[in-house]
């Protein structure tokens, strides 16, 4: 029996306004009856996941959701292979009118930067570093890309599953001041409650996400 694979969403909220801003798609495998994190993004073909994430796109649009964002993470892997660029332009053009955005999980080499934001942006699809200052993307890997994204976004929950839930508020502010040097906007992921809304509203992110909002679930 053929191994499935589908894209689950977790909602994306504009506090300031109180308004769906768009959703992050996320793949999930199912097994015996259960979905959970492949172990492998890359087990799934670009053009799969591609496939997939126009399927999303439609189902999402029957739902009266049609112009929203669906945001799409690559890492380096995905980002270095050849085709990945090309499937995403054509995704985007079927897709319309939802916009599309592209996360990178990982800290890309600035020459695959400026490749990709030079490409997407011709075709107004918008570019962010995920989990900024937790695994590769420090900022001393990501600091030179900065110019070059339209967005970037800080996980809570990374600092929090390490045991290191403390150093949000000062982590936070470092990358909110990032984010106004090189007029950035941002997300602010791992939203639980209203405590992280008095942050998110103390540093003035209006983007967000978490399960206050929503669990990734199906479309």
């Amino acid at each position: 029996m053929p191994t499935k694979y589908s894209f689950f969403v977790q909602p994306q909220v504009n506090q300031s306004t109180n308004t769906l801003f768009g959703y992050e798609v996320l793949l999930r495998k199912e097994d015996n009856g259960n979905w959970h994190l492949p172990e492998d993004f890359t087990e799934l073909s670009i053009e799969k996941q591609v496939g997939l994430v126009e399927e999303t796109a439609h189902i999402l649009a029957k739902q009266k959701n049609k112009h929203r964002s669906l945001s799409f993470n690559l890492n380096k892997e995905q980002a270095n292979d050849p085709l990945t660029l090309g499937a995403i332009i054509a995704l985007k053009k079927r897709i319309e009118p939802v916009s599309l955005t592209i996360e990178f999980t990982d800290a890309m080499p600035l020459i695959k930067v400026k490749e990709y934001s030079l490409v997407l942006h011709q075709y107004d699809i918008a570019l962010v570093i995920d989990d900024v200052g937790t695994g590769s993307n420090t900022f001393d890997n990501i600091k030179h890309s900065l110019p070059y994204v339209d967005r970037i976004k800080f996980a809570m929950q990374n600092l929090r599953m390490s045991g290191n839930a403390d150093k949000i508020p000062e982590y936070l502010s470092f990358w909110v001041r990032q984010a106004r040097k090189y007029c950035l906007d941002m997300v602010l992921e791992g939203v639980e409650d209203s405590k992280d809304q008095i942050l998110a509203k103390k540093y003035g992110i209006n983007i967000q996400q978490g399960y206050l909002y929503g669990k990734p679930s199906m479309p």
